[in-house]
């Protein structure tokens, strides 16, 4: 599972927390956690081959409003 674009700050390893508790935190399943950052609408840190979400963005995440997409003209 690769991260997102990486930026240049440092996080807070204390703020970091795996896609599981990002799943609870969000009352979702684990694999639509999985599924944002593979569309990269969550940002992951891989760390050790593993990823970590910050928590500030798992509890900021504003999800897309449901319906159909707007296509490009």
């Amino acid at each position: 599972m690769k991260a997102g674009p990486t930026d240049n700050s440092s996080p807070d390893l204390n703020e970091l927390i795996t896609p599981t508790q990002a799943a609870r935190i969000r009352g979702v399943t684990r694999a639509a956690i999985t599924s944002l950052i593979k569309r990269q609408r969550l940002h992951a840190i891989e760390i050790a081959g593993r990823p970590f979400l910050r928590r500030s963005d798992v509890e900021n995440f504003a999800p897309e409003k449901p319906g159909p997409k707007a296509q490009a003209a």
